[in-house]
């Protein structure tokens, strides 16, 4: 089981792993080692989450989400297969983490009599500098 949170725990065989080469500079150690790391989650049918974690994780995802609602990560900075397979998993980590987060409520407010009165003096002002900028009439 994978800890989340206090009260999330995910289990490890919702998660895919797969080794690939990694793309990039580094020679021959590159080109003949399967260094980097897809790590897959299904979030759509995770029974560990809620259905409101679901679609804040799937929000998260982005570009990351398939259409089936499988979230992709894909790790290839370091050397060696164990340290992106370990910052795969942080990364899935964080991100429903902060799926787990609620949005506070917006409440909507009212701009102020002040304001109101700032904001059209300010645009009274503006006005008065563009209309200097015209032509130059002559009063004969």
């Amino acid at each position: 089981m994978i800890e989340i949170t206090s009260w999330l725990r995910i289990d490890e065989d919702e998660l895919v792993e797969k080794a690939a080469r990694a793309s990039g500079p580094g020679g021959q150690h590159v080109n003949k080692t399967s260094t980097a790391i897809e790590l897959r989650f299904d979030v759509a049918n995770s029974p560990s989450l809620t259905d409101d974690i679901k679609a804040r994780l799937t929000a998260l995802g982005g570009s990351r989400m398939t259409q089936e609602g499988v979230l992709v990560l894909f790790a290839q900075g370091h050397r060696s297969q164990e340290m992106n397979r370990q910052d795969a998993r942080e990364r899935l980590i964080e991100l429903i983490r902060r799926a787990t987060e609620k949005p506070k409520p917006r409440r909507p407010t009212k701009p102020t009599y002040s304001s109101k009165l700032k904001r059209l003096e300010g645009k009274t002002k503006r006005a008065g500098v563009k209309s200097m900028r015209g032509k130059v009439r002559s009063d004969d």
